[in-house]
């Protein structure tokens, strides 16, 4: 079983590469973040034709999730049960399925924008929202059941996930409170799956998920691993590889994040 997760920086800009991304690595099931496309325009029949059920959560512009799946696509949940609202508005960041005998969400966590700023505390908020809700749902279902909390989390969990930590004093995506929420998940009975760098098992390269746009980011390495793959120990143990898609990141128009994958026997 093939599980990945990518924030596609909106699917209507990227629906050409996308699709033959699919095609090519052909995913059973694919979260997706930032899909920035309402429920018309979705593209329901694009993914039906290459045999994918899905589920989708968001308004247009900014934000939106979305879950396919190719092994079935049942029990959808829309928002955790106590997810923050910022401004008035519970935005689109959050959606589960059970795809396969795999309980799954993927989430899109606040970018906090900077310490101290009103965005700042609602990503900690949600990340608590998001704890709760994993923690509700693993005592109903059973800690044994297979469960994976996957997309981007706007968090680079060690110093190493950031090509300069010196460059990050002071700023979000590496604060101990962040670093403390997302651990705290961990600590919860998940497991960080620490991915390879690409396809090629021997790439002993960073295994970054996200490079700048601005100021040739990607060409010079300038990257963060924030799209993380959290997952029970039922599924962590039966990981054969997890693997930045480097390749995806390449070419004209690619979103801003690689997709992760993660391969199950």
């Amino acid at each position: 079983m093939r599980i990945a997760t990518w924030n596609v920086n909106s699917v209507k800009a990227r629906l050409p590469r996308l699709l033959d991304w699919i095609a090519d690595r052909q995913p059973d099931v694919l979260l997706m973040q930032e899909t920035k496309a309402t429920i018309d325009s979705w593209p329901t029949a694009a993914l039906s034709e290459l045999g994918y059920d899905s589920a989708h959560h968001g308004g247009g512009r900014w934000n939106g999730v979305a879950i396919i799946s190719r092994v079935g696509l049942s029990d959808v949940t829309r928002d955790l049960a106590s997810q923050p609202s910022f401004d008035g508005v519970i935005e689109p960041r959050a959606i589960g399925a059970t795809c396969g005998g795999v309980r799954l969400w993927s989430l899109y966590v606040p970018n906090g924008r900077s310490v101290g700023h009103a965005h700042f505390e609602y990503k900690l908020q949600f990340l608590q929202a998001l704890a709760e809700q994993t923690a509700a749902e693993r005592r109903a279902l059973g800690l044994d059941y297979p469960y994976g909390l996957l997309g981007d989390f706007n968090v680079a969990p060690r110093d190493e996930d950031v090509w300069d930590i010196t460059a990050f004093d002071g700023l979000t995506h590496v604060t101990p409170q962040e670093r403390t929420a997302v651990a705290a998940l961990g600590a919860g009975g998940l497991v960080d799956l620490a991915p390879r760098a690409s396809a090629d098992p021997t790439d002993t390269r960073p295994a970054y998920t996200f490079w700048e746009m601005r100021m040739l980011g990607f060409q010079k390495g300038r990257g963060m691993r924030i799209d993380l793959a959290l997952v029970s120990e039922s599924l962590a143990d039966r990981t054969s590889a997890t693997w930045v898609d480097r390749d995806a990141r390449r070419g004209e128009g690619p979103s801003d994040h690689a997709p992760l994958v993660v391969d199950f026997d």
